[in-house]
């Protein structure tokens, strides 16, 4: 009788010798979500342009206006119902991700590449205001399942080549390889596994490598004339962090309540809603172009542009805030990620304007706060500060601000902290959970799976002897990592903070043995906790 590869033995040796074929699994993943996004952002970049043409010969011809409704149409039409077949494909995909990788969702991997594809080509490409990036992750993330499913990988291992796509679509998307690394392990994990970085980095830079061959090596958003920031003026920095914190604050709040709206109204069946933002987006279009797509060339012509009044903008950020809720509480397959840069783009330009004229600053500073608004919207919103400082350096192509940047996130992430903001990643992944049912068990007992905790300073398990501790039933605490000493368990082992708990667990217990531990374990959330 051939042995079960999934049981305790197999699983246990599996992890003690899976780290370095992680290595190169992950170059792999890198490479074909390096691929299938570099794809992905040339077909929405031709979109955009056709789109561009559209609304040129609507201007000129008024007739055709009808003809584009019906298109339009018949498209939001298509995307419902690809939502409804396939829920998974909804929104972002990375609270998706997230919730695959704590085993409370489960994912189809070929049919959300091929959903999530075709459905953000659709939605993103029509006008609506959402992002690549979302969908970038998730497929990346769904390429790391697939690899895994085709290889027949364990559990505990295809987590982490889950990890790794979704690391390699977000540096494909934004060209940001060591942002994706940071996204990895401060959002999606929440702690610094080394095995999580050494996997994730090499698909991250294996992604990144990709995409330079594909679309060249220029950032992805070009700052032409950025001066280093006097120190003397740092205090303008914390004040926009702090206006940005509670803006940011908003932002979810809003986002959340869009989704309880579509929610709750009862004469549009859900196959339908994706048409509402669609049909706003033609007047939008018409009138406003601008807040249309996710927002690069809106932050392109903030920096190259010097036209836009204070008025103008204004009423730009109104319309792209509101335009970007009605588009995801909708439930298209798009991200928030530059939607809300675009956003934090605006806020930074207006806020430039105003202290430059009471001030009296020189106006060249105006770049300045544009990109240290979009570090610390991000921060505020997202809840990653880290990451939010890494990417904008990264898609600035500018390491000189880097101080700057840290000071405004690090201000905007303890105003939202204050104000009592979940991350937004979490609050969305509650609301799938609720729609799609947290009590499902996914997976087998007759798997077996490892789980990793960190353990983090003033938590429950800070200090304590292991045989004082009341662990949860149905798991066994395998090893402890300190450093690179591996220790076996025994009851009179001190835990200390810094430590990895190895535990193993049957694969339909791994969920709730999660929820149970990481509250033992306490928030290792990397930059504050």
């Amino acid at each position: 009788m051939a042995s079960n590869k999934h049981n305790t033995y197999n699983t246990l040796f599996h992890w003690n010798s899976f780290r370095l074929q992680l290595v190169f699994e992950g170059i792999g993943i890198g490479v074909i979500t390096g691929l299938v996004v570099v794809l992905y952002r040339f077909i929405l970049e031709e979109a955009g342009l056709l789109l561009t043409r559209i609304y040129n010969a609507l201007m000129t011809k008024p007739a055709l206006i009808p003809v584009w409704l019906v298109v339009l149409v018949v498209l939001g039409y298509i995307v419902g119902l690809m939502v409804k077949n396939e829920p998974m494909i909804s929104g972002s995909g990375i609270p998706q991700v997230e919730g695959v990788l704590l085993r409370k969702l489960s994912m189809t991997w070929w049919k959300v590449i091929i959903g999530k594809f075709i459905g953000g080509v659709l939605a993103i490409g029509a006008g609506l205001s959402m992002g690549r990036e979302g969908p970038s992750v998730q497929l990346g993330a769904a390429v790391g399942q697939g690899f895994s499913s085709v290889l027949k990988r364990i559990k505990i291992e295809e987590k982490y080549l889950i990890t790794s796509g979704a690391s390699a679509g977000l540096a494909a998307a934004f060209g940001a390889p060591l942002a994706g690394v940071m996204f990895a392990l401060e959002e999606v994990h929440k702690n610094f596994s080394p095995l999580v970085l050494c996997s994730a980095l090499s698909a991250a830079l294996s992604a990144d490598f990709v995409t330079n061959e594909f679309l060249g090596m220029k950032p992805v958003l070009s700052f032409a004339n950025l001066h280093d920031f006097p120190l003397r003026y740092y205090f303008f920095i914390i004040l926009l962090g702090i206006i940005i914190g509670f803006l940011g604050v908003v932002f979810n709040k809003t986002l959340l309540k869009s989704q309880d709206l579509y929610a709750r109204q009862r004469w549009l069946p859900k196959k339908y809603w994706v048409i509402l933002p669609l049909l706003i987006s033609v007047l939008l279009g018409l009138f406003l172009p601008q807040v249309l797509g996710g927002g690069h060339e809106l932050i392109a012509a903030l920096v190259t542009e010097k036209n836009f009044t204070l008025k103008l903008l204004l009423l730009l950020i109104l319309a792209k805030f509101f335009f970007t809720m009605a588009c995801y509480g909708s439930g298209a397959p798009g991200g928030i990620f530059l939607p809300l840069l675009a956003i934090g783009a605006l806020i930074g330009n207006i806020y430039g304007i105003v202290v430059v004229h009471m001030f009296h600053l020189d106006s060249t500073y105006i770049n300045n706060f544009i990109i240290l608004a979009m570090a610390g919207y991000f921060t505020a919103i997202v809840r990653a500060p880290i990451t939010g400082t890494i990417l904008i350096t990264e898609m600035t192509g500018s390491f000189t601000h880097f101080l700057s940047l840290a000071l405004i996130s690090i201000s905007a992430y303890i105003v939202a902290d204050l104000l009592g903001s979940k991350p937004i990643y979490e609050s969305l992944l509650e609301k799938v959970l609720h729609r799609q049912g947290e009590e499902s068990a996914i997976g087998s007992e007759k798997t077996k799976s490892i789980l990793e905790f960190a353990v983090c300073m003033g938590s429950k398990l800070d200090g304590k002897l292991i045989k004082e501790v009341e662990w949860p039933s149905h798991c066994l605490l395998v090893s402890v990592k300190r450093g690179e000493r591996e220790i076996i368990p025994k009851g009179d082992t001190m835990i200390y903070p810094g430590d990895y708990l190895i535990v193993l667990t049957n694969d339909d217990r791994v969920s709730k043995i999660n929820d149970v531990l990481s509250e033992m374990v306490g928030s290792c959330e990397i930059g504050l906790s």
